[in-house]
């Protein structure tokens, strides 16, 4: 895909603005005419802003079992949550007095940067983090 901007993070849906780091398979995912671009980051930001944020850990299961290769690392936000997940590739979460960052790899060498645990869902509101953990659908293992 060329770089482009409509191709380049971060999407919207005009409440949300989402960030996809990793690969899936462009096949997997619907055509939809809201998508900024055919890049697999932006159908991917319109399938989850289609069917809601608060189906992110159904989205990334369904589309993580259907291509074994795809890393699914999402963060969104809405300026009073933040929602992330890590599949396939690193999530790191530092807490601090000031709020919470989330990030694909510590920025720094502060000990209190933790690593997400692949497969999770990270959802932040105010000074409360819940981790989840993604697990595949019934029968799919």
């Amino acid at each position: 895909m060329p770089i482009e901007v409509s191709a380049t993070a971060p999407f919207t849906d005009g409440h949300w603005l989402l960030s996809h780091n990793g690969v899936v398979d462009r096949a997997l995912l619907p055509l939809h005419s809201s998508a900024e671009s055919v890049c697999d980051s932006a159908l991917l930001a319109a399938t989850i802003f289609d069917r809601g944020m608060d189906a992110l850990a159904d989205i990334i299961i369904e589309i993580g079992t259907a291509d074994p290769l795809a890393r699914l690392n999402i963060l969104a936000a809405n300026g009073s949550r933040l929602v992330a997940t890590a599949w396939g590739d690193t999530l790191s979460i530092l807490r601090r007095d000031d709020g919470v960052v989330l990030a694909s790899e510590p920025y720094d060498d502060d000990p209190d940067w933790d690593d997400v645990p692949d497969r999770h869902l990270v959802e932040v509101t105010g000074d409360r983090v819940v981790l989840t953990a993604l697990d595949h659908p019934k029968g799919s293992r």
